[in-house]
């Protein structure tokens, strides 16, 4: 009796796994988003960004998501948002608002997505990945116009026109899995797939330690989440 193993001559050469680069900045919905690709079958190359952000705390965090869900490769990228600053996450002379505002919000930077998604787009086509995720959701469509389906519909249109990739026949897909849900769904979605949120950070203004403050917008939004999920926030918070 025989058999023929893989590695006998003539047997088809395995499908290589799908790439993708994962936008990861240390919050709970990159967090998930990465746990979402994963699941996909995807070996994620995790991309953060210092863009000169208020604190240091989110980068800290996103190091923590990769060790724990496993990325091939965390690498982070830098650009210079607080030279262009208008945010109160890039400009210390700006308060971060602790009271819910109305219109576009002083925390909105502007052009981060783009530039972001570029830099993942650029590192996609250099691994030859046709894929790129990012936790933009539906929370943040009223306050950011760069997390609108509308933004990032577009901006997968530009990248079929702006790469070698591309034009060579093999465009690059932008996925945004958490597009559609709230931050309960999101966070009920994290729970199955593993997440320990606890070392996630959503905070404006986070101290050296990592504590969030609990005030900001961010926090609100993620307090409120986790209530409604029915899942015990594992935030930790400074003395109030």
């Amino acid at each position: 009796m025989s058999h023929t193993s893989p590695e006998a001559p003539g047997a088809p050469d395995p499908q290589p796994q799908r790439r993708a680069v994962v936008l990861v900045s240390g919050g709970l919905d990159s967090a998930t988003t990465l746990a979402v690709a994963r699941e996909r079958g995807f070996e994620c190359f995790a991309l953060s960004v210092d863009y000169g952000q208020r604190h240091f705390a989110e980068l800290n965090a996103a190091a923590a998501v990769t060790r724990m869900l496993g990325v091939r490769e965390h690498r982070v990228m830098w650009v210079d948002l607080a030279g262009i600053g208008g945010s109160a996450l890039t400009d210390q002379r700006i308060a971060v608002p602790e009271l819910p505002t109305s219109g576009i919000p002083i925390t909105y930077v502007p052009a981060r997505n783009t530039l972001m998604l570029s830099l993942a787009l650029g590192w996609a086509e250099v691994l030859k990945a046709q894929d790129i995720f990012l936790g933009v959701n539906s929370v943040d469509f009223s306050g950011y116009p760069d997390c609108r389906p509308e933004f990032i519909r577009a901006f997968e249109q530009l990248a079929r026109l702006a790469t070698k990739a591309a034009v060579e026949g093999a465009p690059c897909r932008i996925h945004a899995p958490l597009i559609e849900l709230n931050k309960a769904d999101i966070i009920r979605e994290g729970v199955r797939l593993g997440v320990d949120f606890s070392v996630t950070i959503s905070c404006y203004q986070a101290d050296t330690r990592g504590r969030a403050c609990g005030r900001c917008d961010s926090c609100r939004i993620r307090r409120s989440g986790f209530e409604a999920a029915g899942v015990a926030d594992p935030t930790r918070y400074q003395p109030q």
